[in-house]
């Protein structure tokens, strides 16, 4: 998670009922250092926001459709990502014993009462202050040992060689990475986006998010997304749209002045 001058805690709130995530939106404006950066109606869209936006906070829903609360927290831990701080919500009081099997910092019955409401918030600043206090300095990128100024790209069964100032983006899904350059997408020999990263120039390529390394120069452009956040667009053939991560945030302010 990213360390803040402010004391400000992002927070998702996952729920498939909306009167409930919106009430529970509501009883949190009494709380001004709680940011909500977005919403998710079930688990599979809490699961993409948890990974592009990197909150510090879910309020998350125990009994969903298709992948209940528990079963995302699974799915991110399979991910050995890092996790953010959650405090579960549910109408039923059977299931704490394993919220707090998986670690959730906190427990909430709905109707969420004010008073409990307020334990968890408490709960969650002291464990999001401890971790920032706790949080080693992000590290260098990597220094390439060789710069390459070309790359083997496989596509329809074909070996094309790319010039990397011609590659927009690479991004990696599932242990295989895609590169999009110009005029051609195909998949890298490459094992992880570090590796790959490693063998390009440092100040043309930027991992902006644990998912993506972008060339700075064909950044099209800067999309404010879910308040303080951004995403960027690339000047691919797609025109795709690359999350940029909380952590990652603040050197995109200082590289464009925003």
């Amino acid at each position: 998670m990213q360390n803040r001058a402010t004391a400000t805690i992002s927070a998702i709130l996952v729920d498939d009922e909306k009167l409930a995530s919106e009430e529970l939106a509501y009883q949190l404006k009494e709380f001004p250092d709680i940011e909500i950066i977005a919403t998710a109606s079930n688990g599979l869209e809490a699961l993409k926001l948890i990974q592009d936006l990197e909150p510090d906070l879910v309020f998350l829903d125990v009994q969903m459709p298709g992948l209940d609360g528990m079963s995302v927290i699974r799915k991110l831990r399979e991910l050995d990502i890092p996790l953010p701080h959650f405090v579960m919500a549910t109408a039923y009081d059977q299931y704490a014993v394993e919220a707090f099997r998986w670690e959730a910092l906190d427990y909430v019955l709905k109707p969420v009462d004010k008073e409990r409401l307020t334990v968890a918030v408490d709960r969650a600043r002291k464990a999001v202050s401890d971790r920032n206090k706790g949080a080693p300095p992000e590290p260098p990128s990597p220094k390439p040992a060789l710069q390459r100024s070309k790359l083997l790209v496989r596509s329809n069964q074909r070996n094309f060689i790319v010039d990397a100032q011609d590659v927009v983006y690479a991004t990696i899904d599932d242990g295989l990475i895609t590169v999009v350059a110009s005029n051609l997408e195909g998949q890298s020999n490459y094992r992880t986006i570090e590796e790959l990263q490693s063998n390009l120039d440092p100040d043309t390529f930027w991992r902006v998010h644990r998912s993506y390394l972008v060339n700075i120069h064909r950044i099209k452009e800067v999309i404010p997304w879910f308040k303080s956040s951004f995403q960027l667009r690339m000047d691919d053939k797609k025109q795709t749209e690359i999350p940029v991560s909380r952590v990652q945030t603040k050197r995109l302010r200082a590289l464009l002045k925003l």
